[in-house]
């Protein structure tokens, strides 16, 4: 059975496409990671990549006028790579409309806040800053709006007494790993999808437990 075509898009290290690359490795997953794509030369997650074997290719942004013509030409090498489904990891450009509406529904970011709160940027300053007490990560579709999309997934992290930016980020990170290829699983499984401006699931997803911060016991 053919396994789904994914493109992950990156600008950075890839600590996310990594548990991407691993999920993938494995014999039941239902899809393969058929190409990395980077705006910057020198995204670290490029040599992850090259490493387990997958092609790559870089469309700097800053080669191009307008958006549109690097979008197109991130366009191009997707359809010359017949992928099917797009996953944004740390991926620092904010897509147009017309992209995302070429692509929805098959078009997954994962960010480092529980959304609908804290879109955007300097996400776990900003937490700390607000006092909130439970954080998270959100996997979502990808909409015309930033951080806005249908959300498919989250996990939920306490804030600690003493945390910083960077230990708040670092316990978000361990859930992030954790989050994106088991809902990216769930997609192309077909236990998730989008229905309308909502996200819908088999009947065999069911969640349990609960997390409260402090405990109450």
């Amino acid at each position: 059975m053919a396994r789904t075509k994914i493109a992950v898009l990156i600008s950075g290290r890839g600590s996310n496409l990594q548990s991407l690359i691993d999920a993938a490795a494995e014999p039941d997953f239902p899809g393969e990671i058929a190409l990395v794509i980077s705006n910057r030369p020198k995204a670290g997650g490029l040599e992850r990549a090259s490493k387990a074997g997958i092609s790559v290719e870089v469309v700097d942004h800053k080669s191009f006028e307008t958006r549109e013509d690097f979008e197109a030409a991130i366009n191009h090498a997707l359809k010359t790579a017949k992928v099917d489904f797009i996953c944004l990891a740390g991926f620092m450009r904010v897509l147009t409309a017309g992209f995302a509406s070429d692509w929805r529904g098959r078009l997954i970011n994962i960010h480092p806040s529980l959304l609908p709160s804290f879109e955007g940027l300097h996400v776990h300053e900003r937490m700390i800053q607000a006092g909130v007490k439970i954080a998270g990560c959100t996997v979502h579709f990808v909409s015309a709006d930033v951080d806005s999309g249908p959300i498919i997934g989250q996990a939920a992290v306490p804030v600690l007494p003493g945390d910083n930016e960077e230990k708040l980020a670092a316990r978000i990170l361990e859930q992030e790993h954790k989050l994106y290829p088991a809902c990216l699983r769930l997609l192309l499984e077909n236990k998730a999808r989008l229905l309308g401006a909502n996200v819908i699931y088999d009947d065999t997803v069911v969640a349990t437990g609960e997390l409260i911060n402090p405990p109450t016991n």
